[in-house]
């Protein structure tokens, strides 16, 4: 029989956990808007070297599963001398590989700038630096919004691998608790209502800073 208590007895435990799910998830999203932007710079770079370079990160990135990503940051950076909890090894591993996808959105983006804009910042006088700051990133970030959103909520979702570094985030403790109590059906409805929740209010955000920026 169904079992609500099961689910209201454990709910501490799973919102305790959704704060790591929820530390990974907006930890990782900005250190990939950060890094993304400086490797769509590179994409876009005049310089041949840094462009080489910046496909081969978004290849290597793109190419190779988020769990194997994580799994090779756990075990190489003591290999080298570094030696990190696992906490900041997930965020920052997290944060490189949105980077690579972050890079690419915003590729799209500015390339679906208007050329005549920028070209009429330079008549004007403008420095690279601030047709970047002013007109074209604003404007990148405006047209990418609906997919830098869409790219949140798959790191909400994919944060559940951070447990193989151990992590105990929302899907782990889903796990150890339905062992425990031999309630997995109410423990992982109750765990995936909070993701439901979480993924909702990011859509709803994205939806009304789309709405604030095409004004």
């Amino acid at each position: 029989m169904f079992s609500w208590s099961a689910i209201f007895e454990n709910l501490p435990y799973l919102l305790e956990a959704t704060r790591f799910t929820l530390i990974v998830s907006v930890f990782g999203m900005v250190l990939g808007l950060l890094f993304g932007m400086i490797v769509c710079a590179w994409r876009l770079s005049s310089s041949r070297f840094l462009r080489n370079f910046s496909a081969l990160y978004v290849s290597f990135f793109r190419g190779v599963p988020l769990l194997v990503q994580l799994l090779l940051a756990y075990y190489f950076l003591p290999f080298i001398g570094i030696n990190l909890p696992a906490l900041p090894t997930a965020i920052g591993t997290i944060g490189l590989c949105a980077a690579a996808y972050i890079a690419e959105i915003l590729r799209g983006a500015l390339m679906a700038v208007p050329r005549g804009q920028e070209e009429a910042a330079v008549a004007i006088g403008m420095t690279p630096a601030t047709i970047w700051r002013r007109i074209l990133i604003p404007q990148a970030l405006k047209i990418s919004m609906p997919s830098l959103f869409n790219e949140l909520i798959l790191l909400v979702k994919v944060s559940s691998l951070v447990s193989v570094v151990g992590i105990v985030e929302l899907t782990r403790m889903s796990q150890s608790l339905a062992a425990a109590t031999f309630r997995p059906l109410e423990i992982y409805l109750a765990a995936a209502a909070i993701y439901l929740v979480i993924n909702l209010a990011l859509a709803a955000l994205g939806q009304w800073l789309e709405k604030r920026m095409a004004y």
